[in-house]
């Protein structure tokens, strides 16, 4: 893992899932780690896990939806480490529900999330990309942003979203800002506590009985920050074996 070694990665939703696993894969791996998420008790523990096993990691509280914290999150970067190399814009939430059921608060906080929230982190860190001539932005999408399943017509339009705006950070950043998309599928996460429309909870807890593990995630993530500086994995989908679409 030399390419990750002494690499400054900020990974937003970090307090679980994902974040967590990732945080953990690059901390092994000698990155210098930004970690941000709304519950602090949980940041403050997975930085002392990394530091005690010898690890660099510091800790914003993060709300991706208050650009004021996110650019505070890539301010303690640059301030701590001096430059920011990894932006993993992670955070995401997944309320799933038919659209009849007018859930438009819920709409609202996928778009603020899903879409704004990836936005944000973008805003925060490009500028000291470009200074550096070099950067890396990761974001999570989801199987959801290549098919459309039924019940998840908003959150699979923010995930349409988060692909387009990697194809676009790709097609901007030239030969300095690597873009890299990942689309998980049936992951073993927070993400379907959620749903609060019972009967599209109980499908989806059904097609999530075969969900791995987080950490094949932060395997791919890890793999895509790896490659040589002239290497770009732009996009990679990750699913369960069992997982039909």
């Amino acid at each position: 893992m030399s390419e990750i070694n002494g690499k400054v990665v900020i990974i937003t939703g970090a307090s679980s899932g994902l974040g967590e696993a990732t945080a953990h894969r690059l901390a092994k791996g000698g990155a210098k780690l930004v970690l941000g998420a709304r519950r602090e008790d949980r940041l403050r523990s997975l930085v002392d896990v990394i530091v005690n096993q010898g690890g660099e990691a510091i800790y914003r509280v993060t709300d991706v939806t208050d650009r004021d914290q996110v650019e505070a999150l890539a301010a303690a970067a640059r301030e701590t480490y001096g430059r920011i190399d990894v932006l993993v814009n992670n955070a995401g939430l997944m309320p799933l529900s038919p659209l009849d059921q007018l859930k438009v608060d819920e709409w609202e906080q996928m778009i603020d999330v899903n879409i704004k929230g990836v936005l944000f982190g973008i805003a925060a860190v490009l500028p000291t990309m470009r200074e550096q001539h070099a950067g890396h932005i990761i974001n999570l999408s989801s199987v959801a942003g290549h098919v459309v399943f039924p019940s998840a017509a908003v959150y699979c339009a923010t995930k349409y979203a988060v692909k387009a705006l990697s194809e676009g950070i790709r097609q901007e950043g030239g030969e300095e800002i690597r873009s890299t998309n990942i689309s998980p599928g049936a992951i073993a996460t927070e993400l379907t506590s959620t749903i609060s429309d019972p009967k599209t909870a109980e499908g989806v807890n059904e097609l999530y009985d075969m969900a791995i593990d987080a950490d094949a995630i932060a395997r791919a993530i890890t793999y895509a920050i790896e490659q040589p500086a002239y290497v770009d994995v732009n996009e990679i989908i990750i699913r369960p074996t069992k997982q039909p679409l």
